[in-house]
């Protein structure tokens, strides 16, 4: 694997897949201006792609790292930073991202039952935007701490 253009100790997917998640908080963003301005449809393409996209990166990239990195470790190892930090993001970037997909089936589609369905978006969103950005942070964290510490270790 070749080393990634942030100069760390990441390798290239890594850094591609923080920049591409940095660039998906900030879209998120955008899809709540979107929102506030009433272009919902905009609005609404906005958010989902974002859902989806990061779909795609947890299912291809992200669980595959945790399962060889991290699962084997815990919870033996939940006091070092290393797999604690890693472990946060995963936990609460996999709520985000059923919550996400929760939000986008009953704002966007009739699939769900209307017992399961919710009709104060904004709450939901909110959270959802919140939750997200909480999970991008320990995201950072937890490349800082995998490709940015190593080196200030040597």
């Amino acid at each position: 694997m070749s080393r990634g253009f942030l100069n760390t100790a990441a390798p290239l997917s890594t850094d591609l897949v923080l920049v591409v998640e940095v660039g998906m908080g900030a879209a998120l963003v955008l899809g709540t201006v979107l929102a506030r301005q009433g272009r919902y449809r905009a609005h609404a393409w906005c958010q989902s792609a974002v859902v989806l996209l990061n779909l795609v990166l947890i299912a291809f990239i992200m669980a595959p790292s945790f399962s060889s990195q991290v699962a084997s470790e815990v919870p033996g190892h939940l006091g070092d930073s290393y797999y604690a930090i890693a472990v946060a993001h995963g936990a609460l970037g996999a709520v985000a991202e059923l919550l996400g997909l929760y939000i986008l089936l009953v704002a966007g589609t009739d699939i769900l039952p209307k017992r399961i369905r919710f009709t104060r978006y904004k709450p939901w969103m909110r959270t959802a935007l919140a939750l997200w950005w909480s999970v991008l942070l320990l995201g950072i964290g937890t490349y800082v701490r995998w490709y940015v510490v190593p080196l200030w270790e040597r």
